[in-house]
């Protein structure tokens, strides 16, 4: 896999309630990724953007969530869909979002 391909895959992390709480309880790490990212890419990607805390992804899940049509007077918008990624990570290793990545 090309590694600038690697370096784009991952969007950002998603900071929500639902997300701590996975986080918290199952050890997984919740990203937005490209509309068209794979599981083995967005493992890949976990792996070298935290090379430096030593970070083994286990499994990879992801979901595609549709975007929500939206009103503002009398016109109607729609947001934009976006990729979810679920990642679940081996044994104890942690990822820590201050530390910055490499």
């Amino acid at each position: 896999m090309n590694k600038e391909r690697l370096m784009m895959v991952i969007v950002a992390p998603v900071i929500s309630e639902k997300a701590t709480l996975v986080g918290e309880k199952h050890r997984q790490v919740v990203f937005e990724v490209l509309p068209d990212a794979t599981k083995a890419e967005i493992k890949a990607a976990v792996e070298l953007l935290f090379k430096e805390q030593k970070v083994e992804v286990a499994t990879v899940n992801v979901v595609n969530v549709k975007g929500k049509e939206k009103r503002h007077g009398r016109f109607i918008g729609r947001r934009k869909a976006i990729k979810k990624a679920y990642v679940s990570l081996k044994g104890d290793g942690d990822i820590n979002f201050v530390e910055g990545v490499a």
